[in-house]
């Protein structure tokens, strides 16, 4: 069963153990193409976590005013890991929620940004081996809005179906 909409965020968790087939896409994009298979009870602290962080009301508005969400994506990761990087730069992205969520989506670098009652997910494809099999990604950044509620409750319906598997 998917919970969500593809075409913004959605989450299918398979058969499990302590090991289970999790696929997320975002934007229309399948997120775990690259890596599926989740370690579930780490997959569920952090998914658990996201869902707790968003519903205590944390999370930052995109930083620069009358910047779309795809060129603040690509301003905050313009010098991430370069040499002339200054402390400044790291700071101002590490403020930024990213889905950290096991290796099942780390072929994916993301910013999450809250405006008020919605989302505004930020994601862009980055190992090469995918961008090779799937030229159409290379250099895109997908955008997802979403309401928070909307978001929560998919991730909350994850849980619950991990929960099932390891009852």
């Amino acid at each position: 069963m998917v919970l969500g909409d593809k075409l913004r965020f959605a989450a299918e968790v398979g058969e499990q153990g302590q090991l289970c087939r999790v696929d997320l896409w975002a934007a229309g994009k399948w997120l775990t193409c690259d890596d599926n298979t989740a370690y579930v009870p780490q997959f569920r602290r952090d998914v658990l976590d996201t869902a707790a962080w968003l519903r205590s009301g944390a999370g930052s508005p995109m930083p620069f005013a009358g910047m779309s969400a795809e060129a603040t994506h690509r301003r905050l990761m313009h010098r991430a890991g370069d040499d002339d990087e200054t402390e400044a730069d790291y700071g101002l992205r590490s403020q930024f929620r990213t889905l950290l969520w096991g290796p099942t989506i780390d072929n994916v670098t993301t910013h999450l940004f809250r405006e008020e009652d919605r989302l505004v997910i930020t994601l862009e494809f980055w190992r090469q081996e995918h961008l090779l099999n799937h030229p159409e990604d290379a250099g895109a950044v997908f955008v997802v809005e979403i309401p928070v509620e909307e978001f929560v409750k998919i991730l909350e319906g994850v849980v619950a179906v991990l929960d099932i598997g390891q009852g």
